[in-house]
């Protein structure tokens, strides 16, 4: 009975301290609520007692969204420049990943720390702030190409935001071509049920895109292959001796690492890896 009485009084208490709790964060929600709804009213009233510089009385007139075209209807207004502006820079990221040499880099160094066996050593920041380095070192030509042939001219006002687009994709277009595999672009050409093309120009943007990330993973997996070779037979090698000496309780990966580190360093292995790697985009 004592041990019955003594778990009621538990659960009484956890309930009602679960029950303060929860009236604590429902009182913090509810002031807060109260404060954006104080907020967004302040902020209507403000705008509604700005007064027109050419309104004396303080009248507002009518409210009037107009989106004009640019001269000789051939650019976007302001507003919609924000806009596609800000689209674009949301979209930097995938941009980068996706038309880039970034996920042939990034995939080969997760492989490298697989077979290592180092787990999280070098962590996920420094991989990702080498394959962004890479990344920028081996387009350089690429972007220099796109600055120099669009965003000056545009930023200028020799060329319109069409124009821009259409001249600095060109680059990168050859760029993911040169890296692409043919079989991946009949690939995506019979999905497409696109037959004939007269030249390589006439390919869409649509295709090449997913042709060029298809082959950049299948480069990344034969060379995450090719690096998995040595560390395994060294996996082997101590595993066999451990069994041969009767050391069944003991993890071959914690021996097997020192020497797979060891032959890392001895073969100078991030010249080595890094420098082979760049190499494969030229």
């Amino acid at each position: 009975m004592t041990n019955k009485n003594n778990m009621k009084r538990l659960v009484c208490m956890t309930t009602y301290d679960d029950i303060k709790s929860l009236r604590k964060i429902g009182a913090v929600i509810g002031v807060l609520l109260i404060v954006c709804i104080l907020t967004f009213f302040c902020a209507v009233n403000a705008s509604a007692n700005v007064v027109p510089p050419n309104d004396i009385s303080g009248n507002l007139g009518p409210l009037e969204f107009n989106i004009s075209a640019g001269e000789e209807g051939q650019t976007f207004s302001s507003t919609l420049q924000i806009l596609f502006s800000l689209t674009i820079i949301t979209l930097a990221p995938s941009i980068l990943i996706m038309v880039t040499s970034f996920t042939r880099i990034i995939i080969v160094l997760h492989f490298l720390r697989s077979a290592l066996g180092t787990q999280t050593t070098p962590p996920n920041q420094v991989l990702i702030g080498l394959a962004l380095f890479l990344t920028f070192f081996i387009m350089s030509p690429t972007f220099t190409q796109i600055n120099n042939e669009a965003i000056q001219p545009f930023s200028k006002g020799e060329i319109n935001q069409e124009q821009a687009i259409d001249i600095g994709i060109k680059p990168l277009r050859e760029f993911m071509l040169g890296q692409t595999n043919v079989r991946d672009i009949k690939l995506f050409l019979k999905i497409a049920e696109i037959d004939q093309l007269d030249t390589v120009d006439e390919i869409p943007i649509t295709v090449v895109i997913p042709s060029f990330i298809i082959s950049e993973l299948r480069k990344a997996f034969i060379i995450g292959f090719l690096l998995y070779l040595p560390f395994i037979i060294i996996d082997m090698v101590v595993s066999s001796t451990l069994m041969s000496m009767g050391m069944m309780m003991l993890p071959p990966t914690m021996i097997a690492m020192p020497f797979k580190i060891l032959l890392f360093i001895m073969a100078d292995g991030w010249n080595l890896i890094i420098g082979e790697l760049v190499k494969t985009f030229y």
